[in-house]
């Protein structure tokens, strides 16, 4: 109905279900192979909202700008960043405050702010995304500092709030270290087909 799919791909039903059971996952699956789906669908079947940390500000816009045609709401789901102007961070806070927000976009920076941290600590969360999450390890190859002090920063919100890690290069090592990074260590590990018909 909303968006556009007659059925899942590989294990996406699978994630779904344990993201909505409230589990801790580790999602591999390629490029294109339909990882966003897993954590969006995730994210509007559950009470309150999902904090999606991406590295990519293009990326997140993207997925901001197709979910809002989807659901043909303006709040539904939100980046909140430094580019924004002060009436657009009050309208993200708004829709946020009012239950309307389901999926906020944010890069690890933007999380880290002590402002954010402070709003967003009275909000109910229904998990965390970590896409490009390969980001954490620093065996991998796009590693960014801000991404290993993740773990520093959500220890701040409620214990409990599930943590799901997507990425699309993961070696074992770089899969052990994510999760002992992030503190999932028994996270349940999904990894798709990397086999690509086409």
């Amino acid at each position: 109905k909303y968006f556009g799919f007659s059925s899942f791909r590989d294990n996406q039903h699978d994630i779904i279900t344990s993201i909505i059971n409230h589990n801790n996952n580790l999602v591999i699956m390629p490029t294109g192979g339909g990882k966003s789906l897993c954590y969006q669908m995730s994210a509007i079947c559950m009470e309150g909202m999902a904090i999606i940390i991406s590295p990519l500000i293009a990326l997140m816009k993207n997925q901001v700008d197709v979910l809002k045609g989807v659901f043909d709401d303006d709040l539904i789901a939100c980046v909140l960043n430094s580019s924004l102007t002060q009436s657009e961070i009050s309208r993200v806070k708004e829709g946020i405050s009012s239950g309307i927000t389901k999926l906020l976009y944010m890069a690890p920076e933007s999380l880290s702010k002590d402002y954010n941290i402070d709003f967003l600590k009275n909000q109910k969360i229904s998990f965390v995304a970590v896409d490009e999450a390969h980001c954490i390890s620093e065996w991998g190859h796009d590693f960014r500092p801000e991404y290993r002090n993740l773990r520093v920063i959500l220890e701040q919100f409620e214990q409990s709030t599930p943590i799901i890690a997507l990425t699309a290069t993961a070696t074992p090592k770089v899969q052990e270290d994510v999760m002992k990074n992030l503190q999932i260590p028994k996270a349940k590990v999904f990894k798709a087909s990397f086999n690509r018909p086409n």
